[in-house]
């Protein structure tokens, strides 16, 4: 680590990592839509619909951008303060009891070895963030919702940072802070990271879903359990 510091950063490595079954043991969407329920925003249906989702995604064959676009139409029109505010009590009493412990261990590693750490997360910086504030990452790469005068317009940011998309947003991350993706190490759970896997040094299945499990075993991927 003293011989990156004395380079002024020459080689500093990127440490990556997914945020639902990675950092946290369950998916953030869950736990959302279980807050709305709590809080009389949503109902029994909204939960079912959710559980689809997520079921989707363990195999990896979610319509991510439909999706998407049927969520934000309920955050069309709210203000983004407001929101981001409210967001901070979701993350205290819902996200942060999730938080796994080896992910702790595994982020407070990487800044004693002087990588640069990275959420990169297919949730948004609403969630994100307070998550990588607790555990002093530096950055989040995630997916962003487009807004017009402080209010959300129901769109994302394209492109999502889900699948190919989040690879081309990391990569673009790497660039701008002088890393190269192809050295990276990367933590996830879930094989819709493939694409991302297969553009770093070392890809590390954490929980990982049968797909991803399978895929690891082939090609000689650390598997981890937090």
């Amino acid at each position: 680590m003293a011989q990156r510091a004395a380079a002024g950063g020459a080689g500093r490595r990127a440490a990556l990592f997914d945020m639902d079954r990675t950092l946290l043991r369950r998916d953030s969407g869950s736990l959302y839509v279980r807050w709305q329920r709590d809080i009389g925003a949503a109902g029994w249906r909204d939960e079912l619909r959710v559980a689809w989702w997520v079921l989707q995604y363990r195999l990896g064959v979610l319509p991510a951008e439909r999706v998407a676009a049927r969520v934000l139409e309920d955050l069309a029109g709210q203000n983004e303060a407001e929101f981001r505010e409210r967001c901070r009590g979701f993350y205290r009493d819902y996200l942060r009891p999730h938080v796994t412990e080896a992910g702790r261990r595994a982020v407070r590693a990487h800044h004693e070895r002087g990588d640069l750490v990275a959420i990169v997360t297919g949730a948004t910086r609403y969630a994100a963030g307070p998550l990588a504030e607790e555990l002093g990452i530096e950055h989040v790469v995630c997916t962003e919702l487009e807004t017009a005068r402080g209010c959300f317009t129901g769109r994302i940011e394209k492109p999502m940072c889900y699948g190919a998309g989040k690879t081309e947003l990391a990569r673009r991350w790497a660039e701008g802070h002088g890393v190269a993706l192809g050295e990276a190490v990367f933590y996830t759970d879930s094989i819709t990271d493939r694409p991302l896997c297969e553009h770093v040094a070392e890809a590390v299945a954490v929980n990982p879903d049968a797909r991803l499990g399978l895929l690891a075993r082939r090609r000689g991927w650390r598997r981890e359990r937090w």
